[in-house]
């Protein structure tokens, strides 16, 4: 069964399936899997030659201590980048997804993963984000319904709206 996402605020087939090391597993030694992978940031670093000339769509997974500097020079080969909430409460993620998109224009599917839960979806998205892996079985229709209306309009600028509310008003 595949599993589904919430992208550009409708469900989705998710057709990417997430590379994890296994106990005893390092970067240099895990078996890199055929299809769609998103890889952790450690893989890419290790075996990044071999990636590029294996795999033809390319994923990144980055957790919220990882540097974007040490892989701004790569963004293009990452078809999506998923960035790995481990708890609600972790805001790194925020940072680093406007990161992207501001500092290093990163234009593919940005996908948030990990503790995601419907009333961060409307935040979410303003920093830059489009896709999103919900926790567990979270009804993603329902989400989508609530999430993304959480409030009507945002005074301040972002990602989503570059405009602050004044300039939009006059």
């Amino acid at each position: 069964m595949m599993a589904h996402i919430i992208k550009n605020q409708a469900v989705a087939v998710d057709p990417w399936k997430t590379l994890e090391l296994a106990e005893g597993e390092t970067p240099e030694s895990v078996v890199l899997p055929a299809g769609d992978i998103i890889f952790p940031l450690a893989v890419w670093q290790a075996r990044k030659a071999e990636i590029v000339s294996c795999h033809k769509r390319i994923g990144l997974l980055l957790k919220g201590d990882d540097r974007i500097e040490d892989i701004a020079g790569d963004l293009d080969y990452f078809i999506v980048i998923a960035v790995d909430f481990p708890k609600f409460v972790d805001g790194r993620g925020y940072s680093t997804a406007s990161l992207l998109r501001q500092r290093y224009h990163y234009q593919g599917e940005l996908r948030a993963v990990g503790d995601v839960l419907h009333d961060q979806l409307f935040f979410m998205r303003r920093v830059g984000f489009d896709a999103y892996a919900l926790k567990g079985e979270k009804d993603v229709v329902y989400a989508i319904a609530a999430g993304f209306t959480t409030f009507g309009d945002a005074y301040q600028a972002s990602t989503s709206q570059p405009q602050p509310h004044f300039r939009r008003r006059a």
